[in-house]
């Protein structure tokens, strides 16, 4: 006896039911079967409930390879990151998962560490699987999706560089971020301000330097930058905090700005080791407002992204250009962050304190 051959034999163990074995128990025809599978509108109640019987007699479990030929869809989005891990990439994905859940749709992910062909390679290995696809990297240019998208594949850019691509894009105006966060800082009353710099060659680490840069020329035009490398990582940012903490009182900056959030709490635990208070010795302030930023001791000043909605909105713009490709074109939204203040930054300090500290560094 072939297998699936008969509706008894395809009820054993062992056995595996097909769409004909359905149709067959079910009394209907194979295309009925398909569009109750498929959840189709135009099916009665009687042949639904019939069908569905079978199904569960059965055991029948749709084959996803078939059912992909015939509606072209995989059920499935691919997702592109510069990395997996930390705060603010689970943040991300929690907000694009939320929204794939509900939709019934599955995630590829895959993280991206190099440059140019690396990307390319993780893109075509992609292709095919998924229906569309949330790219996030800072090495993403107009030539290299050319030459791996098919104009067919619904694409999505998160914080990318390119400013004109023929794309749906999000990102972060990090720019327009650093600068409220530089001049909330100088409204505390700080005027010498260091910057724990993000990754080189990195389009929300350049924005943001370009920000701290343009205010403190601005507004504190006699005061010198002061930016010291990182790479987005704690360690990173413990590094920079102990380079600030070893340097002399007099010439140690009242404030440090930190790219994202997770080089700040490396500084914090710098200057704790170091013997720093902050925000009473020093100030420290970050970006994104990761989970963590809250329950750290002093809780941290922030720029909050709002980064698991971000990346809900980004799945919702792929979903509308999967179904209609006509809305897979240059649609730009941008997310301005918004000021979170908290102990850190010496909001509250008193201006005394403050020229305090001013006197000292002049006497």
């Amino acid at each position: 006896m072939r297998r699936g051959r008969h509706t008894e034999g395809a009820g054993r163990a062992g056995a595996v039911a097909s769409i004909k074995d359905v149709a067959r128990k079910a009394g209907v025809s194979i295309a009925s079967v398909s569009r109750v599978m498929n959840d189709r509108e135009n099916v009665g109640k009687e042949t639904r409930e019939r069908v569905m019987a079978a199904v569960r007699s059965l055991r029948y479990v749709p084959h996803s390879g078939a059912r992909s030929l015939i509606t072209r869809r995989t059920s499935a989005v691919g997702v592109l990151l510069p990395d997996l891990y930390g705060e603010f990439f689970s943040e991300f994905i929690r907000g694009v998962d939320a929204g794939a859940r509900r939709r019934g749709l599955q995630l590829l992910l895959s993280s991206v560490h190099g440059e140019g062909p690396e990307v390319a390679a993780a893109i075509r290995t992609m292709r095919g699987r998924v229906d569309g696809l949330l790219v996030m990297s800072p090495h993403v240019e107009t030539a290299l999706l050319d030459r791996n998208i098919p104009s067919a594949l619904p694409l999505v850019l998160v914080n990318s560089p390119l400013v004109d691509a023929p794309h749906p894009t999000l990102t972060i105006d990090s720019y327009r971020g650093a600068r409220a966060m530089v001049r909330h800082l100088i409204g505390c009353g700080h005027t010498v301000i260091a910057h724990i710099a993000g990754p080189g060659r990195n389009f929300d680490a350049d924005e943001r330097l370009r920000g701290y840069r343009d205010e403190m020329a601005r507004t504190l035009p006699d005061s010198e930058p002061l930016v010291v490398e990182g790479d987005f990582s704690e360690r990173s940012g413990y590094r920079a905090g102990k380079q600030l903490a070893d340097r002399p009182a007099t010439s140690r900056p009242d404030a440090v700005f930190a790219s994202n959030d997770m080089m700040a709490v490396g500084c914090l635990v710098a200057f704790r080791e170091a013997g720093l208070r902050v925000p009473d010795d020093i100030a420290v302030a970050g970006f994104d407002d990761i989970p963590l930023a809250a329950l750290v001791s002093p809780a941290l000043t922030t720029a909050r992204v709002h980064i698991a909605e971000m990346g809900r909105r980004a799945l919702e713009q792929l979903l509308l250009s999967i179904e209609n490709p006509q809305r897979n074109r240059r649609a730009a939204q941008a997310f301005v962050p918004e000021l979170v203040i908290r102990e850190s930054c010496g909001a509250a300090n008193p201006p005394e304190r403050l020229l305090r500290r001013s006197q000292s560094r002049t006497s």
